[in-house]
Order: structure tokens, then sequence, then C-alpha cells
């Protein structure tokens, strides 16, 4: 047990709503950028722990995509949020699971008394880089952010039990937005390769990779953490798409035991979870003592499982 425990939360959705059908879509518009929802959702999750800027240790910046390629997004969140503090700033990505993995490594930090207070954002401008002829791909996601504090605690009982990630390198291409950094860089862009720049998912083979590979992941961190789902009290997975009943299934996680809003959110990348872990929280439906198991895939192909009691 890495002991720790969450004491704020804070999310931003936008204002603006877009319906496909019975799904519901946030798509951010105006003043809201990135920067503005992870600045909101931060200082949301700071006056919900009821701690200052000059409380806070580390910022973690945990997102798909970052706001510019150079400095890392959590400095300009620091920018906005911390004064005068020179606090160090770090930016964690594996894409959709950049939370989790933020977590992960957050919770050995304050195990290891590095820090006594982690800020954790997670913010998604997914939004214009959608493709608007590929349906699939622009009616699944949504923008938003959503950030928690981590911080020590002497309860004992408290905190990550456990977790596991997996990257399987061959589905790496699967899911990707290929232009805009180095390896093609955005001068390159013209009418020719302009598809490069956006982005990039093939729902199916992704689907076909989760559904072999992920059932030995669940498997395997059952064995090694010698515990099963009767053990956890609620499962949020990544909010990926609406094939989320056919992966939890084929997990075995009954449906009652597990988060689906997909149809009132959509899939918002690496936000997803740490938004469905505010909700549930503020919704009265995750309790002290409550053993929680974050869950999800993301591009790489990379996947990623903590447990923790709350």
């Amino acid at each position: 047990m890495r002991n720790c425990k969450i004491s704020g939360y804070g999310y931003y959705l936008p204002k603006n709503i877009v319906t496909f059908g019975n799904q519901i879509r946030y798509r951010a518009s105006g003043k809201e950028n990135q920067l503005f929802m992870a600045t909101n959702a931060a200082k949301k999750a700071m006056k919900n722990a009821r701690l200052k800027p000059e409380n806070i240790d580390l910022i973690i910046a945990a997102s798909a995509v970052g706001i510019q390629p150079i400095p890392c997004t959590a400095s300009l969140i620091h920018e906005q949020i911390m004064n005068d503090y020179n606090i160090p700033a770090m930016d964690i990505n594996t894409t959709c699971t950049s939370f989790i993995t933020a977590l992960d490594i957050a919770s050995y930090l304050i195990a290891a008394g590095t820090y006594k207070n982690i800020l954790i954002v997670s913010s998604e401008l997914a939004s214009p880089g959608l493709p608007k002829d590929k349906k699939e791909i622009y009616e699944l996601f949504s923008d938003g952010a959503a950030a928690i504090v981590l911080s020590h605690t002497n309860d004992t009982k408290r905190g990550v039990i456990a977790s596991k990630q997996c990257t399987w390198s061959e589905s790496a291409h699967a899911t990707e937005i290929v232009g805009g950094l180095t390896g093609l860089n955005a001068t390159k862009m013209n009418n020719k390769n302009r598809d490069k720049y956006y982005f990039k998912m093939e729902g199916l083979d992704i689907l076909r990779a989760c559904t072999r590979k992920l059932p030995k992941m669940f498997d395997d961190f059952k064995k090694e953490t010698n515990l099963s789902l009767d053990d956890v009290d609620l499962v949020i997975p990544h909010q990926a798409s609406k094939a989320l009943p056919l992966i939890m299934k084929k997990l075995g996680v009954p449906e009652e035991k597990y988060v689906n809003r997909v149809d009132n959110f959509g899939n918002q990348v690496s936000v997803s979870v740490p938004f469905m872990l505010c909700k549930m929280l503020e919704e009265g439906k995750i309790h002290t003592s409550d053993k929680v198991m974050l869950c999800g895939t993301a591009a790489g192909l990379t996947s990623n499982i903590l447990l923790m009691e709350i």
C-alpha cells in the first residue's frame, strides 16, 4: 500500500454542447482554450482540498496533447496559478491513460516522503484535431479538464494498493496523429498531407487488439495482487467508445460495477478517467474506504490498471 489520499478534486466542461442523436458532446469555444480549462479545474481542486498555492509541492500535467511543444504544459499551468512559488512542474504522457500513470507515479513520490501535496491536471482540446469526414471519430470526442490533489495521509488503510501498465507497440500506429512535431514538422503541411495532422483511429483494429490483450493483463493483475473483482467497489474505465460494455464483459466486470457515461460525455481522452472519478465523488457514489479501480487503454497500444482505497 502506497499511503495517500485524494484531498480535493475539480473539473471543467465547456459551455458549448453538441448532440449527435442521443450522444452529448462538449466542445470548447472562445476563451475556453486548453490552458483556460486546465487552470479552472486545478483551482477548483485546490479549493475543494482547502489548499492554497503555497501548499502544493508539485504540479503534474497528464494530457495526451500538450498546449505547445515547449515548454511543458505543467509549466504553463504553473504560470497561471503558482504566483511566485517555484515548485517543480512536469508532464507525464501515456495519451488516454496519462492520468492513471501520473497518479501511479505520484503515489510513489508521496509514499517516499518527497512531496505532501501533488496537483495532477488533465486537460484536452480534442475538437480542432477531429476530421469532420470521419463520423466515427468526429462524433465521439469531447473537450474538458479534470484535476485532483493527491496528498499524504497517516491512515495506513488509504492509498494505492496495486498498479500495472503494459504496452503492445505492434498496435502503435492504429491510433495516432503523425504530423505536428519533429517526425513531420508543421512547416511541411500541404494540401496533399493535411490528413496526417488530424487524429486517426482504426477503431476495429484497436477493439480486436484490446479483446486479445486485456483479459490476460487483468488475470495477471489479479494473480499478482491476490485480488478479485469481488474486492472492488467500483471500476472507472476510460470512456473510450460505445464498445465499452463489450470490453467490460470480456473482462468479467458486471454492468452494475462499472461507470459508463459515454452517451453523456463521450471520449475526453486523458480527461475521461479523472473526470469520471470527480463525478463519482461529487455524486456520492464513492465513499471513504471504497476500493476503486481505474483502468483504460491508450494509443501505444498502452493499458493501465490502478486499484486505490479512497
